[in-house]
């Protein structure tokens, strides 16, 4: 089977663009992204086969991937010169590494005007659709505050904003009422539940952005897409290895970082569940995503920042099931879809999840100020 026919790409001509050497043995489509064209492929050199991850950048999802590009560049960089002077060992199973194409840039545009993008493969690594056990949520709190800690002292080139507004919950809010005007698609009518439910949301959407005017929020280098699947760990030891997907790096507020990881790491169900009865807030997960988050980033945050940690998961939950929903009603044009009508399914779990974790919420913001007491902060 050639590279073409079994992914759609011809990836032995595309992997040829890039500094690896050796020959094309094979590749297939590789994890369950939304938005970019991603494979793994292995190449023979010296007897020996070696693996790389080949991407398609989305260019409607992200309209400038030389802008994506060079925040991905500066920020690989950045946190592998801050390991490399802690002394961690095997950093190329600890930051995503970039092979640079043949003419010394760290992408490659295909004859279409597509842009690719070439990683060495992390290997003996897997990653998490849904937390397994407590133990892993305390570790990808722990992973996604050191993050956070790594770039703290970025001082290069100011990130650029890949997508204008991409945590702007009002913005996301007008959207979806944008997009409920037109319906271009008919399908209002089969979601009215959802819609109203939405509708009554505004003043929580803006939520984030008046904590911002008040000077709550100070700005810092984010991830702003924490799922639990952006997170690599050990295939052997479960230790976290490596923050992945890097596209949305840039300015934000770190409770977007925890808001997102409580959306998936705190979640009792995967995000596309059809039994609204299984989704809900897994307590006990919480908890460790609280613990481990401040036990790497704690003595970073502002006391401000630890007050409003549930607000940030309550507003991102939201702002995933606006999106969800908006996405619906305008023909899937954004994420990709498996099934008739996934993204109204994935709408409806971030509603029910936003319901519990609002009943929910006095009690973990209490539970909170404990944890922030016990761990010093």
């Amino acid at each position: 089977m050639t590279a073409a026919s079994a992914t759609g790409f011809d990836l032995a001509r595309l992997g040829a663009e890039f500094a690896l050497g050796g020959e094309f043995a094979s590749a297939e489509r590789w994890g369950c992204g939304h938005i970019n064209d991603t494979f793994r492929a292995t190449w023979g050199q010296n007897g020996l086969a070696c693996r790389y991850i080949h991407q398609r950048i989305n260019d409607h999802v992200f309209p400038d991937p030389e802008a994506v590009m060079r925040n991905i560049a500066a920020v690989t960089r950045h946190v592998r010169a801050r390991l490399e002077a802690a002394g961690v060992a095997d950093l190329d199973r600890r930051v995503l590494t970039l092979v640079p194409a043949r003419d010394g840039r760290d992408f490659h545009v295909d004859e279409d005007g597509h842009y690719w993008r070439t990683y060495l493969f992390v290997e003996r690594s897997r990653s998490l659709e849904v937390m397994e056990q407590t133990g892993q949520a305390f570790a990808a709190g722990r992973a996604f505050g050191e993050f956070l800690v790594l770039l703290s002292d970025y001082a290069g080139p100011r990130l650029s904003e890949t997508i204008e507004g991409f945590h702007d919950t009002k913005h996301r809010f007008k959207n979806f009422a944008r997009a409920l005007d037109k319906d271009a698609h008919g399908r209002a009518t089969g979601c009215r539940r959802e819609i109203d439910a939405l509708l009554a949301t505004e003043k929580k959407a803006g939520e984030l952005q008046a904590l911002c005017a008040r000077g709550l929020l100070p700005e810092r280098v984010v991830h702003n897409d924490t799922k639990l699947n952006n997170l690599l760990l050990d295939e052997d030891t479960g230790e976290p290895l490596c923050v992945i997907d890097l596209d949305t790096v840039m300015p934000g507020f770190a409770l977007y970082d925890f808001g997102d990881l409580v959306r998936t790491g705190a979640a009792r169900a995967a995000e596309d569940e059809l039994d609204l009865t299984k989704v809900g807030v897994d307590v006990s997960h919480y908890e460790a995503l609280v613990r481990g988050y401040l036990s790497s980033a704690g003595p970073s945050l502002a006391s401000t920042e630890i007050e409003h940690l549930t607000t940030g998961a309550e507003v991102i939950v939201l702002e995933n099931a606006l999106r969800f929903l908006t996405d619906h009603l305008e023909g899937d044009l954004y994420f990709k879809v498996h099934r008739p009508d996934h993204n109204l399914d994935r709408c409806r779990t971030q509603i029910a999840f936003l319901h519990d974790l609002e009943k929910r919420g006095d009690a973990l913001r209490r539970r909170i100020e404990v944890l922030a007491e016990e761990a010093g902060i």
